[in-house]
């Protein structure tokens, strides 16, 4: 509801909106901004193939590729591989799906959304949420496709995998907005993403085992083991990989226990959501203010 008062300056009466219609103008437009990102970029099948045929396509030829090469117990690569196929789907979708807020500016939409009387925070909200539904949906076909042809088993389990599956698509989104906010061109944003997000992915356990370095162990192997110990993909990864039945244990393989991948995953969540709110309340170069 409305409350009128004066407004000193025009002399006439001017409504102000009262605290539950500002809270419910936000909710509704968190909820726009997120279904707005999912009809556009399920419109789009040459986003949708790209970003699920590509991690699919890796998968098969690494997979096999490296079959004979991969020493990890009884395991094959295809099934080391898969929780790291996973995060790679997560990735792709959602830092392709925050390239929007680029287009966006470049269109003029996001400045039609920054004179609307919601906060600004909602912006960040909405694209978090509309981008984080998209790459989990992926991968959650992903994941059916390798359950349906048996690479994955039946167990309850599962149900944690999807629930830390929701929780990297919604951390990795958010990296996209703090990433995206401030850039003026996608080459500018691809640029970023080949340099910190694709390291990022590599660096994490995905393609191969996180090496224990010992005392003889060389200077190299130590800056690797702590590089990809202190990245919070090793933690998504190896959460996945516990959960799917596919942890190699290994006195020259290090992996982070179940509850410290959890405990990382919602860490890293809570700070990335931080971090966009706090670049998206920034006006960036030519926003209105």
């Amino acid at each position: 509801m409305a409350t009128t008062v004066v407004d000193y300056q025009q002399g006439q009466p001017a409504d102000v909106p009262s605290p539950t219609l500002v809270r419910s103008n936000a909710l509704a437009s968190v909820w726009m901004l997120a279904w707005r990102e999912w009809i556009r970029f399920f419109r789009q099948r040459n986003r949708v193939i790209g970003a699920l045929g590509q991690p699919i396509l890796f998968w098969l030829l690494f997979g096999t590729g490296m079959h004979s090469a991969f020493r990890g117990g009884d395991q094959d690569f295809m099934t080391y591989y898969l929780p790291g196929t996973i995060a790679l789907i997560l990735l792709f979708t959602a830092i392709f799906a925050t390239i929007s807020i680029i287009e966006d500016r470049r269109e003029g939409f996001l400045q039609n959304v920054l004179v609307a009387p919601v906060p600004r925070w909602t912006i960040a909200a909405g694209k978090i949420l509309g981008g984080g539904a998209i790459a989990w949906v992926q991968a959650m076909i992903f994941l059916g496709l390798a359950l349906a042809v048996g690479s994955v088993p039946l167990t309850a389990s599962l149900l944690g995998v999807v629930l830390m599956m929701a929780l990297a698509a919604l951390a990795l989104t958010a990296l996209g907005v703090f990433f995206a906010w401030p850039m003026e061109s996608t080459q500018g944003f691809h640029a970023i993403m080949n340099l910190v997000l694709m390291p990022l992915w590599l660096l994490s356990g995905a393609f191969f085992p996180i090496p224990q370095p010992n005392g003889a162990s060389p200077v190299g192997q130590w800056i690797m083991h702590w590089l990809m110990r202190l990245n919070p993909m090793s933690y998504m990864i190896a959460g996945m990989r516990r959960m799917l039945g596919a942890a190699v244990e290994s006195a020259e393989v290090w992996m982070p226990s179940l509850a410290a991948s959890w405990l990382v995953t919602c860490g890293f969540l809570l700070v990335t959501c931080w971090l966009a709110a706090r670049v998206v309340l920034k006006p960036a170069k030519g926003d209105l203010k």
